[in-house]
């Protein structure tokens, strides 16, 4: 099914939720309806969010030319703008701010226009985490910490207003508190004024700076600790635009039936669910009686043919299960290439070389085809009217070399196309 536009067939009925209707009605100069005219409409952009991280792409959006991996970047970027939609960008404070006083702002600045000189939203992750944190906050009063993260969290949202749509505001409060794998300033922070608190800090700050962002809690730990947290903050009148939900998968494909009932979970929120961390294998795969993923450590991880095969199949099944959710609004794969990739496990969805494994084609097959309008020719009737159903997202009309642009989304929508 290339799309659902026109009236044959029907959406398919575990994603006909995701699609809508637009009623065209062509109009000459004078106002007056055309029968029986050409009308070609196609799809421009996906209204669900199909994300990845974009860390890669920050020395070629700054004017580098190094190989990512050994693949040409300008061609791992034709891969990566293809698919996705969402770019997130790495906005972790010890890498962004290594010295105080001195962030990375205007090379993320350039990368995120990158991004949205090619039609990409972008994502900042994240604004307040225990992890990657800059050293030289270790030592300072927690008063003074506090007052450089509200400053950190002002000063990031407000430079990059118009430039990046999404953030998560806070990221693993579950375990901030009591996290022990490493001196910061944060988890210290977070014992004295509690999980509540610091999230309420992290939102209002953001919120102050950009009121029209999309603002995420988002965590690793998926068990009844979230949810309890969740149902606080809730309690607690702090607003959250969404929840985040991580999914990395290094140690095997949890199944339709295991997420969708962790996502049935958290839909009883009535918030958007972002899947905001997905990944899954393509090698031999993590071994199950590992507790903390970043624990495991081998010198080599490659991808492999049976690997890749198992991959594209989970990916897909994954997407499908997610997409067919009405609560999900938004799934970021965590990374393009293997090259680099967290871990060093064969995560990506392309090879280091730059050649696409089967997950990638299978995820286009969904994203740009399945799940997708092409290029597609109507006829108005004797009202001059030509009906279209479709994805939700960014559409064109086309009649007689004119253009117009429309969306369709969860209402029916009408739109009049003047030639």
């Amino acid at each position: 099914m290339h799309g659902v536009v026109g009236s044959e067939g029907a959406p398919q009925h575990a994603v006909a939720h995701r699609t809508g209707t637009a009623v065209l009605t062509v109009v000459d100069h004078h106002g007056e309806p055309l029968r029986d005219a050409e009308v070609t409409v196609e799809q421009t952009r996906h209204a669900f969010t199909f994300g990845n991280i974009g860390f890669d792409f920050i020395g070629l959006a700054n004017g580098e030319r190094d190989p990512i991996g050994t693949a040409d970047p300008d061609h791992l970027a034709d891969l990566f703008t293809d698919v996705f939609t969402t770019a997130t960008l790495p906005f972790y404070w010890g890498t962004f701010e290594p010295e105080p006083g001195r962030p990375a702002t205007d090379r993320l600045r350039r990368t995120a226009a990158w991004f949205r000189d090619r039609g990409l939203d972008v994502k900042g992750h994240p604004l307040v985490w225990h992890t990657v944190q800059p050293d030289w906050l270790l030592g300072r009063p927690l008063d003074e910490v506090e007052r450089l993260l509200r400053e950190r969290i002002r000063r990031e949202v407000g430079t990059f207003d118009e430039l990046v749509d999404t953030w998560d505001a806070i990221n693993e409060v579950v375990i901030m508190p009591v996290f022990d794998n490493g001196p910061n300033a944060i988890t210290p922070l977070a014992r004295a004024k509690g999980r509540i608190p610091m999230i309420r800090l992290a939102f209002e700050e953001a919120r102050a700076a950009n009121p029209r962002a999309t603002l995420l809690l988002n965590d690793f730990d998926l068990s009844s600790a979230y949810e309890c947290l969740i149902e606080g903050v809730l309690e607690a009148g702090v607003q959250l635009d969404a929840i985040g939900l991580q999914t990395h998968m290094h140690q095997g494909y949890w199944g339709e039936e295991t997420m969708l009932a962790m996502v049935d979970r958290f839909a009883r929120y009535g918030l958007p669910l972002h899947l905001t961390e997905t990944s899954l294998v393509s090698g031999e795969l993590m071994p199950a009686d590992v507790v903390d993923l970043n624990d495991h450590r081998v010198d080599s991880w490659p991808s492999t043919p049976e690997g890749e095969a198992r991959q594209a199949d989970e990916l897909e099944r994954h997407y499908r299960s997610l997409v067919g959710h009405p609560a999900v609004e938004a799934i970021t794969y965590w990374g393009i290439t293997d090259a680099g990739a967290w871990l060093g496990a064969p995560i990506g969805l392309v090879r280091a070389d730059g050649t696409p494994k089967p997950s990638y084609e299978a995820l286009r097959r969904l994203v740009k085809d399945e799940w997708w309008t092409p290029p597609t020719v109507l006829r108005t009737d004797d009202r001059g009217q030509v009906r279209t159903t479709g994805f939700r997202g960014a559409y064109r009309a086309t009649v007689r070399g004119t253009a117009t642009d429309f969306s369709i989304g969860r209402q029916p929508t009408e739109v009049t196309v003047t030639t």
